[in-house]
């Protein structure tokens, strides 16, 4: 094994081999990959192989039809089969609230330039016989969707990271991460040590294990996870063609054809965090027991829209951990406070993802920047209040609502007030409506008392709506004042403060006492934020901006600092 190299991935789930592939076909072939048992160990052997591209973030959903799209040049490049049946899919509603969200998904979709249009009852019926149409009102079809295998999508990423130059160990476990002065880092494994520009936790199950090593804490936890596969269905052999794969949202259950059977998988609404203290590490191709209790109710849904099932038997049932961030959404960047130390975590649905994510990183690494906005994606949008315990509860709370509807105007519960501020209780007592920003409680509108103060979920006219119109016309009559707590501040200091705010950005740097709006743009012109600049005087300038990209900006701002010759400072 080789002593040094430009980046090392730790993990060989399909997110690691996805990384390294990326890296090494965009020109960074120094580059290894350290699985600590074989390939696909954890959660990607197991995982049901259903791929689709819709996703709650549009670029999110893009990168996802990116991924699918990958699957035959990868296996071109490497000859390693990855199993891919291009079915087809559709996403099934059954009452009005779900067929507006498909409208919506529409419109994101062709937004993104992704090929799904609805269909009639009677096309999905001939697509899919096994179906009972008539209990729903809108199916929405897409032509990527279908399913892989996962142990072949693996291979082939790593097979085919191998072609560009890179190289992967297994049986290698990691033992400790340690940074040098240089600021590279020893990836210490009792198989010799690497010194590594780079290091990237793709740890997957073991991304908190991996992150300790570090020192740092991820919020992500384990999650069980059920899907069953059934005996042979009659219906499905006299067919011939293989049917096409499906999501039915109100029956919080996904299913695609499985060799003349069918695979069938829900997200419990008691969902199981799994291995909470910690993943043993002699875990690798193993499985959780069952517990058909948690999913009987989502079961029998889905035997009732796909009578089929009702006569057919259970062939095998899997439960199976997997990794869940805060919000349900990829975890993946530099980390902030840390110098060459980058994560791709919580990638929950690996093979819709993982292309994506390889792609956005190796391009983050390599020029500096990705070539879409990852915000959805990137972990600066979790600060020091999203603590491992933090993670579990929202991680629980976000797998059960895999599939339930989540309104524009509606605001979650789970593990609220994790910062407030000193008159959090007034504006309460004052009827309130509050939401959370980077984990601090803020007024979005106020009702007439604390009985009042609730929000109707809903896509059409909010309840807000009249008392919103009553605020804004007391402000406009009257006075009103805001809380703006939920804005961030960066202060920067010293003789070459405004040169290197000048440098950076876009728009006129304000004399002393003065203030102004001005863009802050990546070097390749791309907008990065809008910050508020007041000229304390010549060698300070405070910044006010968004409160959710704080880490974000100041990450940015500090990496700018550092590799300027400017005498500036960065001071939270």
């Amino acid at each position: 094994m080789q002593n040094h190299a430009k980046v090392v991935v730790i993990g060989g789930g399909v997110v690691g081999c996805s990384i390294l592939f990326h890296l090494a076909k965009f020109g960074w072939k120094d580059c290894v990959l350290l699985e600590r048992n074989e390939l696909t160990s954890g959660s990607s052997w197991h995982a049901a192989g259903q791929i689709h591209t819709i996703s709650s973030d549009p670029n999110i959903s893009r990168l996802q039809g990116y991924t699918i799209n990958l699957y035959r040049e990868l296996e071109e490049l490497s000859g390693q089969s990855v199993g891919m049946h291009s079915t087809g899919g559709f996403y099934l509603a059954s009452n009005q609230d779900w067929y507006d969200y498909l409208k919506r998904e529409r419109s994101k979709a062709r937004y993104m330039g992704l090929d799904q249009e609805f269909i009639s009852l009677d096309e999905l019926a001939n697509l899919h016989p096994l179906i009972d149409a008539k209990r729903y009102c809108a199916a929405l079809w897409d032509p990527l969707d279908g399913d892989i295998d996962p142990s072949g999508v693996t291979y082939a990423y790593a097979k085919s990271a191998q072609t560009f130059g890179a190289q992967y160990h297994t049986h290698t476990p990691v033992i400790e991460t340690v940074q040098r002065p240089d600021k590279s880092w020893d990836v210490i494994t009792e198989k010799g040590t690497i010194n590594a520009e780079f290091v990237v936790n793709a740890g997957g199950l073991w991304a908190r294990e991996v992150g300790h090593l570090a020192g740092l804490d991820l919020p992500v936890q384990p999650m069980e996870h059920h899907y069953l596969l059934t005996e042979d269905i009659p219906e499905i052999v006299e067919h011939g063609e293989r049917l096409p794969a499906g999501i039915d949202y109100e029956g919080n259950i996904y299913f695609r054809q499985e060799q003349m059977g069918m695979l069938l998988g829900t997200y419990e609404s008691r969902a199981e965090p799994w291995s909470v203290s910690g993943t043993p590490q002699n875990f690798g191709h193993d499985l959780l027991e069952p517990c058909l209790e948690r999913i009987e109710e989502k079961l029998a849904i889905g035997f009732e829209r796909i009578p089929a099932l009702q006569r057919t038997g259970i062939r095998k049932i899997v439960n199976g951990p997997f990794t869940f961030g805060p919000d349900g959404n990829p975890m993946i960047g530099p980390v902030p406070g840390m110098q060459n130390y980058w994560v791709a975590v919580g990638v929950m649905a690996g093979f819709c993802q993982a292309g994506g994510v390889g792609l956005c990183l190796a391009e983050w690494m390599i020029d500096g920047e990705p070539s879409i906005d990852v915000w959805a994606m990137d972990i600066a949008r979790f600060g020091d209040f999203a603590s491992p315990h933090y993670g579990t509860l929202k991680a629980k709370e976000n797998y059960e609502r895999r599939f339930i509807l989540t309104f524009p105007n509606e605001t979650l519960p789970v593990a609220r007030r994790q910062r407030t501020t000193s008159i959090h209780d007034r504006l309460i007592a004052k009827g309130a409506v509050m939401d959370a920003n980077f984990g601090l409680e803020h007024a979005l509108w106020f009702a007439d008392g604390p009985e009042d103060a609730f929000e109707e979920p809903t896509f059409l006219r909010s309840r807000a709506h009249d008392y919103v119109a009553r605020e804004v016309r007391t402000v406009r009559e009257a006075v009103g004042a805001i809380e703006i707590a939920n804005f961030a501040k960066h202060l920067i200091t010293g003789t070459d403060a405004r040169a290197f705010l000048d440098s950076t950005l876009a728009g006129y740097i304000p004399k002393p006492g003065r203030i102004t709006l001005t863009p802050l743009l990546t070097s390749r012109g791309r907008l990065y934020g809008d910050l508020t600049v007041a000229c304390l005087d010549e060698n300070r300038f405070m910044l006010f901006g968004s409160g959710s990209f704080q880490i974000a900006h100041r990450r940015y701002l500090e990496g700018l600092l550092e590799s300027s010759n400017h005498d500036a400072h960065y001071q939270p």
